[in-house]
Formats: structure tokens, sequence, C-alpha cells
């Protein structure tokens, strides 16, 4: 295992990166049906700050495997089987996720992060093993891993308030570690190779917010007398997704990757992003419940917020990490002001899926308006 060159020509994910990455997506289906629960059940705050925190897990493993894989990826067998362990260590999360947002018990999702980051360990310490030009780097990841490691499993004999207060600093140390251990030395990652893996992740997590919302409107049609808000609810997701889908992609991402410091800005700030393309389909399920009648607790500012809020906070995080600089002052004003527009729909009385799907086009209009005089 050494690394491999950042310049590679036609660097593509593999067939094992995909397949990784569809294991993801049943934690975040989980994360986002449990979300959509705890907001209709009247736990609102609750539920978004547990999904927060399930999220940190999903996105912070995930996100270490794909950048180590673009710098040492051998596609060997004993780099498979590892990745392989990874896999299993995301089912065990995502089976633990319900038990984690609903309940407060964290310790099957501790224990199936903890399983993918030490498989990371085991990729770090064959890297130093194997390539001196990189060992100080390997040992700084694999000792800090380890450390993060035995920190989250200590947690887990103290009581739920007490798990819940150190998780904040276990998640610090863990984001901590790869800017301690790059400090001086930067892995060789390929700017288009992780640019392209952030934008199929990205692709996956809209794909499944469509799925689950698409599920839960044949679902609801079967039996509510309400066909017409349906169809209308179901073309305005259609029209958020595809929006979302259309802003992210609008300009190319890898010349962005240009330092270690725009490749830590580029992946942290993918948390954000994630999690609110995750979070969508919860929002139009929670409105899909307003429709339907079937939550007593949940109140129309409650619904409204629930999808207008990860729609924004979308935006805002595609403007920061892609757009800025590439789009006039103009545009850059549309778009702000259709984002500004969309939070205030949560607060006006008028009907938060279609400001929601109109200010997402609206968006959409001032890019294309910039990219067609480019």
């Amino acid at each position: 295992m050494t690394g491999r060159s950042p310049h590679e020509s036609h660097r593509a994910a593999s067939p094992l990166e995909l397949l990784f990455d569809l294991v993801f997506v049943v934690a975040v289906s989980q994360a986002s049906q449990n979300l959509h629960h705890g907001i209709i059940e009247g736990h609102a705050a609750a539920a978004t700050l547990s999904y927060a925190m399930v999220f940190f897990a999903v996105w912070w493993a995930w996100m270490n495997f794909t950048w180590f894989a673009s710098a040492f990826d051998t596609d060997d067998w004993l780099y498979r089987v590892t990745t392989i362990v990874q896999m299993g260590g995301v089912l065990m999360l995502a089976a633990g996720v319900h038990d984690a947002m609903a309940n407060g018990a964290w310790s099957l999702v501790t224990l199936g992060y903890v399983v993918m980051r030490v498989a990371m360990v085991g990729q770090w310490l064959r890297l130093a093993a194997s390539d001196p030009s990189h060992r100080s780097v390997a040992l700084r990841f694999a000792g800090g891993i380890a450390l993060a490691q035995v920190f989250w499993v200590v947690r887990l004999a103290f009581p739920p308030e007490v798990q819940f207060w150190t998780f904040w600093p276990a998640m610090l140390l863990e984001v901590l570690v790869p800017l301690w251990a790059e400090r001086h030395h930067r892995t060789p990652w390929h700017a288009a190779h992780v640019a392209e893996r952030f934008g199929l992740f990205t692709l996956i997590l809209l794909g499944e917010s469509l799925l689950a919302s698409a599920n839960a409107i044949i679902d609801a049609a079967a039996t509510t007398h309400e066909p017409t808000r349906l169809v209308f609810l179901a073309v305005s997701g259609l029209l958020i997704a595809a929006g979302m889908w259309w802003v992210y992609f609008s300009f190319e991402q890898g010349d962005r990757l240009t330092s270690s410091r725009s490749g830590f800005l580029y992946g942290y700030g993918h948390y954000f992003l994630f999690a609110a393309a995750g979070a969508v389909s919860a929002g139009i399920e929670v409105e899909l419940d307003l429709i339907t009648g079937a939550a007593e607790h949940l109140s129309e500012a409650t619904a409204a917020a629930a999808l207008a809020v990860p729609v924004a906070i979308f935006l805002l995080a595609v403007w920061t990490m892609l757009l800025r600089g590439k789009i006039s002052h103009r545009a850059t004003a549309c778009y702000f002001g259709a984002t500004a527009l969309l939070l205030s729909s949560t607060v006006v009385p008028i009907s938060t899926v279609a400001a929601t799907a109109g200010c997402v086009v609206v968006a959409v209009a001032a890019i294309e308006a910039q990219r067609s005089r480019r």
C-alpha cells in the first residue's frame, strides 16, 4: 500500500466505493425516518438534535474512508475485506438508530461506529508498515483515531445524560485528528476523484429522499380524500429534489480542492449539506401528515420548518462551498433572496411546500442566468 498519484488521469469511483455508499444509505434512511416520527410526535427539537448526532457518525465515517481511498486505494483482497468490515459497522449503526433517537440508547450506534473506525485504524497501520514516505502521517491518524475510539467506548459505562454531554468532546477529538495528522504532511488525495465521490453521495441522498417521499405519498393515496393536494405535494417534492441537484452540480467542483485548507473546508462543510439533504424526505413526510391529518400534535409552523429549514441549509451550504466567487453579485443577491423568502415561509400564512419549490426554482434561475453569460 503506497500513495497514489494525485494527478492520475481518468480517476473514477470504484465499484467497491459505490457499494460502500449504498450501505450508508440504510443508516441515512433510518435517521430520516426517526426524525420524521420524532417531529410528528411533538419532539421536534430533541429529534433534530439526535438526528444531527447520528448523522455525524454517518458522515464522519464515510468521509474518512473516502479521503483515504482517494489517496491509498489498493483494491486488493485485504483492502476489500477491511472495507466490507466497515460496511458491517454501518449496518450495526443503522440497526441502533431507532433506539438512539427514540429512547436515548446509544450503545449499538456507538459500537457500529467504533467497528468502522477501528477498521480504519487497520488501514492506516497497514500504510505505515508499507510506505515509509507516509509513515508519520499514517501513525498520527492511527493513534488519533484509536484514542477517540477509547473515548467513545468508555462513555458507554456512564448514564445516558453523561453520554449526551460527553458526545461533544468526543466529536471534537475526532474532527481534530485529521487537522493534527496532516499538519506537516498532506496525503496524496485526488481532487477530481474526491469531488466525484462527494457528488455521488449527494445524488444518493437526493435519491433516497425522493424514494422515501414517493413511498409515503403512494401509501397515503389509498386512504386520503385529498388527491389534488397529494399530487401537488408530489410535484413539489420532485421540483425541490431536482432543484437541489441543479444548484449542486451547476459548476465543476474539483478546482475548489487546491490545498489542504480548501480540502478541509470542502469536506467538513459537507456535513451540513449531507445532513440537510437527508432530512428533506422527513420534511416532505411531515407535510404529508399535515395533509392527511395523521399527526395530532403537529402544528403548521413545525411542519413548515421541517421542510423549509433543511432546504435552506442545503442552499446556503452549496453557495458557501461551491458557488461563492463563481456567480455574480446580482445572481448571489437573487439566490440569497430566494433562501430568505424560503425561511420566511415558516412564519407567514402561505403554503410552505409551494414556497419551497418556488424558491428553489428561483435559485436555479439565478445560477442559470449567470451560466448563460459565461
